[in-house]
């Protein structure tokens, strides 16, 4: 059986401590550290992830690396006398996971594209990861691809922001269907949220 080399790739990433590639993304994490929050790569760090979530080496699509703090949203300590208890400043959490969050800031870094896709690139104690994956809808080399053309049309305007990409839609809770997700559509709000 021919296997390609994105299944060799694949399976490196698998099996990290191994392959030796653990090792590789720790020297990287040293660099992306002192990088800024959202920046432009020339390609991808997984090149197996990115073609499977339809990345293509062509005009009009870009890849951002976006760094997201992890852990929960830190409130402030209040002065009341109160029980620490009842403050609610360890348990906090956002409402969006970090792969969400880190779309958003590449949707914005970048206004003239759409967030087709992303995923995991590693992570420390402190932060987060993620390639986005960006296309300019109306440059003509996606124009002319009939897997991609379909972005620059109005309704996928802002796709990143109202939750439309695939960690977007698992977020509002659209991945499974039947019973038990009755009150998860059209949408969680629309059911004073209990669909989660």
């Amino acid at each position: 059986m021919v296997r390609s080399m994105y299944a060799y790739v694949r399976e490196a990433w698998k099996h990290a401590d191994a392959s030796g590639v653990a090792d590789l993304q720790w020297e990287r994490m040293q660099v992306w550290r002192d990088e800024g929050t959202v920046v432009r790569v020339d390609r991808p760090t997984r090149i197996d992830r990115a073609h499977a979530l339809g990345y293509k080496a062509k005009q009009g699509i870009a890849v951002a690396r976006v760094k997201v703090h992890r852990g929960g949203r830190r409130a402030s300590r209040y002065v009341r006398g109160r029980r620490t208890a009842h403050m609610g400043m360890r348990k906090k959490t956002p409402a969006k996971s970090l792969q969400r969050i880190a779309e958003e800031r590449a949707s914005r870094k970048f206004p003239n594209m759409e967030v087709l896709n992303s995923y995991w690139v590693g992570e420390d104690g402190r932060h987060r990861w993620y390639e986005v994956i960006l296309v300019d809808g109306h440059h003509p080399a996606i124009r002319r691809d009939p897997h991609l053309s379909w972005l620059a049309e109005r309704g996928h305007r802002g796709r990143a922001e109202r939750g439309m990409t695939s960690a977007g839609r698992k977020g509002r809770g659209m991945r499974r269907k039947g019973i038990g997700t009755e009150k998860n559509r059209p949408s969680i709000r629309s059911h004073a949220n209990r669909g989660k």
